[in-house]
């Protein structure tokens, strides 16, 4: 696979007068990463919150907020899919809540391709806020998509925390985990910057964190955001000491464009000293106990 242009966002929530105005402003994210060659572009955990500024009761009410936006999510996709067909590429859409037939309702990133092909994966493990104030459940289903660009996992917000879901991923192919965030407070970004660290040493690949960014007072479920957007991987292999690749400027809403060759990952585990990846199953004995059989899928958009 050869190299390509990634663009991860630093993206700012705003309030907004209506939903052609969070339209234009979403396609010209897109059309300004697309211009400069970015082939994959990567949108924030809740970035799609920001629609909650549309009912007035969303500012009040997290619940409703949380219904309102998971209402509109057909014309949230319906949006991303023109936009990557329009300037072909691929597009991981801000998450945002979406309804099942069940009635629960789950955190879901959405990827669109510029064929109009839709996948998605579900945040696993929500936060207890997530749980107990917004009434998030966590997803049954773990997916790797093969792209043309790469094999590509998506752990949401501290997904990224748990390693296995990570593993799962990178066992069936995964170069790139994506890892788009949402940090209330400097911990929580502490917290999630530390397991993209972990996650890129033990795994020897590539993970790579979007944003959001700046404060949403009108919201009860934005309020404050923290955090930068970022690239690691492995402390070794020609890798940065730290596993620091980029990150972007703190507090500028704008794209971190990097280019970057899948190959590496094959190189990190073909010749590196250390064989964290190949090594992963010596520990096997150590467990405590079977962790719980999630399902796995292997998604092709390529």
């Amino acid at each position: 696979m050869p190299p390509f242009t990634l663009a991860l966002a630093q993206y700012p929530v705003e309030p907004l007068p209506g939903l052609s105005a969070w339209k234009d402003k979403i396609a010209l994210w897109v059309s300004e990463a697309s211009a400069v060659g970015a082939k994959l572009l990567v949108f924030p955990e809740y970035a799609s919150m920001e629609l909650a500024s549309l009912d007035p009761r969303g500012t009040s009410d997290p619940a409703a907020a949380i219904r309102f936006v998971s209402a509109l999510h057909q014309s949230v996709d319906g949006h991303h899919a023109m936009l990557a067909a329009r300037h072909g590429v691929y597009i991981i859409a801000g998450s945002m809540p979406v309804p099942l037939d069940d009635g629960r309702i789950v955190n879901r990133a959405r990827i669109f391709t510029p064929s109009r092909g839709m996948s998605w994966q579900d945040k696993i493990v929500p936060t207890r806020m997530e749980r107990a104030r917004w009434g998030i459940s966590g997803g049954d289903v773990i997916r790797a998509f093969r792209t043309p660009m790469a094999v590509i996992g998506i752990t949401i917000g501290h997904d990224i925390e748990y390693p296995l879901i990570a593993r799962a991923q990178a066992e069936a192919g995964a170069h790139f985990i994506l890892a788009p965030s949402r940090m209330e407070s400097i911990a929580a970004c502490g917290r999630t910057q530390t397991g993209a660290l972990a996650r890129a040493l033990e795994n020897q690949l590539f993970v790579a964190q979007s944003s959001i960014l700046g404060a949403a007072p009108w919201s009860p479920v934005l309020g404050e955001n923290h955090g930068v957007a970022g690239l690691f991987g492995p402390v070794n292999g020609g890798a940065p000491a730290d596993g620091v690749i980029a990150t972007g400027p703190t507090s500028e809403a704008r794209w971190l464009l990097l280019d970057v060759d899948p190959e590496r990952v094959t190189q990190w585990r073909a010749d590196d000293a250390m064989q964290g990846f190949a090594s992963w199953p010596e520990q096997a004995g150590l467990a405590y106990g079977p962790a719980p059989a999630i399902p796995f899928e292997l998604v092709n958009l390529a």
